[in-house]
């Protein structure tokens, strides 16, 4: 087989494989953006990719000046921010990989150091690197990026868990250096906590998701526990909207208690498992933030919720600051949906509020016939001792 003929096969094999890739590349393997895109199927696996070529560019990517940018820590730093990009670009419960690659390859002037390229992969369970040392003076710039670009292949390909014929140009003494890092489920929930993870997603859906629309109807909660009120909150929710992915959302993280440990977690998780539905586990406590996290979403939230978003009281008192930071949510085109809840004693609903002219059309009323049950899992944790 040429060497078109196998680069061909491993990218058709690629795109027929469900895991999608962010790609952020500097310094070689542009060639393999090329194979990627130029092959139908394309928009099956690239969400998007970028050549951070310049330093600033390179320091707003990773939100830090690197100390070295051809650099083993920085090619695992930019598959990192590749991989929690991949994740809110993609739709609830797609495998994702980061990749992440920056090299130092043949130039117009000679280099006095090692041409050399840094690759990393990141998914769910999986951190992999690898350094390739190039042989100087064997090859052009052109021919450089090549080989660069054909291990660059192989490695979403590997990512991807596909098996495909792969034909390396390398020399004996070019041994690409390899590290492998594997992760449970416990690690990877540890590494949200901690914030180096934006989310995770266990899509137990067993619905047949056949909508184009990225859009997702995002029912937020702590869940603890899970009761008939949610599930049956998010079927209007959906049928309201008419179109979108509906799923469940907790935070690991919470604005006045200690963080969700890993085993609180797993607990509330196990719910959505026994009733089939999708649940995302994030680290954004915040609605300006989630709003961040799933841009173009629907909230689906109760009156209780809706009035503490409009009171100043949770903005330090500041009117002006809860209006900026509202309509902050509303420039990432997210609405909030809001059903019936028993506020003091007294059920209210959406119209019982006043809201902001700026901010009314974010706000969407779920009527008091479609969805009303009294239940809390305050009252249901109570009547268990819990």
């Amino acid at each position: 087989m040429t060497t078109d003929g196998w680069i061909r096969a491993m990218v058709e094999a690629i795109h027929a494989s469900p895991t999608q890739a962010v790609l952020y590349l500097s310094g070689g393997a542009s060639q393999a953006l090329g194979w990627l895109v130029s092959v139908p199927g394309a928009s099956n696996t690239v969400l998007e990719a970028v050549v951070p070529y310049s330093r600033i560019s390179m320091s707003q990517l990773l939100s830090k000046m690197p100390t070295h940018f051809a650099s083993q820590q920085t090619a695992e730093e930019m598959s990192l921010v590749a991989y929690n990009r991949a994740l809110k670009l993609c739709r609830p419960g797609f495998p994702v990989v980061g990749v992440g690659f920056t090299g130092s390859l043949a130039s117009i002037r000679p280099k006095h150091g090692d041409h050399r390229f840094f690759l990393s992969t990141r998914t769910s369970d999986r951190h992999w690197v690898s350094k390739v040392t190039l042989a100087k003076g064997l090859r052009t710039r052109e021919q450089e990026d090549k080989v660069s670009s054909q291990l660059l292949l192989k490695a979403v390909a590997d990512a991807c868990g596909v098996s495909a014929l792969f034909v390396s140009e390398l020399g004996e003494s070019e041994v690409p250096d390899e590290y492998e890092m594997l992760f449970n489920e416990d690690q990877e929930l540890q590494q949200l906590i901690n914030g180096e993870i934006c989310m995770k997603v266990y899509p137990f859906s067993s619905e047949t998701y056949t909508s184009s629309s990225e859009r997702k109807i995002i029912l937020p909660g702590s869940f603890n526990p899970l009761h008939d009120g949610h599930l049956k909150l998010l079927e209007v929710a959906r049928s309201i909207c008419g179109d979108g992915f509906p799923c469940f959302e907790i935070s690991a993280i919470n604005a006045d208690k200690p963080p969700l440990t890993v085993s609180e977690i797993k607990d509330r998780v196990k719910q959505f498992e026994n009733v089939g539905k999708t649940v995302i586990i994030s680290n954004q406590p915040y609605f300006y933030k989630k709003a961040e996290l799933f841009p173009g979403s629907a909230f689906v939230i109760g009156a209780d919720t809706a009035a503490r978003l409009i009171n100043p009281k949770y903005y330090g008192g500041d009117y002006n600051k809860m209006l900026e930071i509202l309509q902050r949510c509303k420039i990432t085109g997210c609405t909030f949906l809001v059903g019936g809840r028993n506020v003091d004693g007294v059920f209210k609903v959406l119209e019982d509020f006043e809201i902001p002219d700026e901010l009314k059309d974010m706000f969407i009323s779920i009527p008091e016939e479609r969805f009303r049950m009294d239940i809390s899992s305050t009252e249901i944790r109570r009547s268990r001792g819990i």
